[in-house]
């Protein structure tokens, strides 16, 4: 009798422990459990030390933590009609896990396929310069389309980033040519700007030797001396020309003003 009730001790204990390790859960931090009681929502427990009723109760998990979501590549053609293919990333976290359990078969499944739909729904309305030179506002206005739609899944998506867009090799090609014209267009738009300007210095220091010869002879000679510097050139001037015949024509008119007073 005693063997017998020994051993109905023994199922009696791993009966309760059993019981127990079915019983009591533990619940981190970042995590909330979902009750069901025979199934009728009845309430969310966690974290820490968490009880329910074996059988009768029925718990889900639900990290609420941010999670990411790899949107894969979603072949877009644009609204000038380029066809590119686009992924980005999208960051989301459960607020209220009631309503991400009840009201949605699988939240993470359904914000992912919202996202790429979503994703090829916003940049399919606009053109390809937009799309290179916008990701700012058009990840904006994806995060916010995608967050008024995860709503009343209790999901709230944070941010949204493209990270790559893929453009066929003829348009890239065409891309490198419009920016190689664009920096020549650039170059020669500032040469003329500096012709423009020498030019303008140029008429202003004609004026200002217009007004005082002196400063344009003085000038002269300073490019004169300038090239002296050489030593291996005979330079000949028209200005250094007629002050000598202008010298020779006065000595000739002093010869004969002094043979006819003889």
């Amino acid at each position: 009798m005693a063997a017998h009730e020994t051993v109905i001790l023994i199922f009696v204990i791993l009966f309760l422990l059993i019981f127990l390790g079915s019983a009591i859960k533990v619940v981190r931090e970042y995590e909330r459990r979902v009750i069901f009681r025979l199934g009728r929502y009845a309430g969310i427990k966690g974290p820490g030390l968490v009880l329910i009723i074996p059988i009768v109760d029925k718990t889900v998990l639900v990290d609420l933590r941010v999670l990411a979501i790899d949107v894969p590549k979603q072949r877009i053609v644009t609204r000038d009609n380029v066809s590119v293919e686009v992924d980005a990333v999208v960051y989301y976290r459960v607020f209220d896990p009631e309503k991400a359990v009840i009201k949605v078969q699988n939240f993470m499944l359904a914000t992912n396929l919202l996202a790429q739909t979503t994703l090829r729904d916003v940049l399919g309305q606009v053109e390809l310069d937009d799309l290179l030179s916008r990701r700012d506002e058009l990840n904006k206005r994806i995060q916010e389309l995608l967050d008024i739609a995860t709503d009343p899944w209790g999901v709230k998506v944070s941010s949204v980033t493209i990270r790559d867009v893929a453009l066929p090799e003829g348009m890239v090609r065409a891309i490198a040519k419009q920016a190689e014209a664009e920096r020549e267009r650039r170059s020669r738009v500032i040469m003329a700007e500096g012709e423009f300007q020498a030019a303008q210095k140029m008429l202003d220091a004609a004026q200002l030797y217009q007004g005082a010869p002196g400063a344009m002879k003085l000038r002269e000679l300073q490019t004169l001396a300038e090239i002296a510097r050489e030593k291996n050139l005979i330079v000949v001037t028209q200005s250094l020309a007629t002050n000598t015949g202008e010298i020779a024509a006065l000595t000739s008119a002093l010869e004969k003003a002094g043979k006819k007073e003889k």
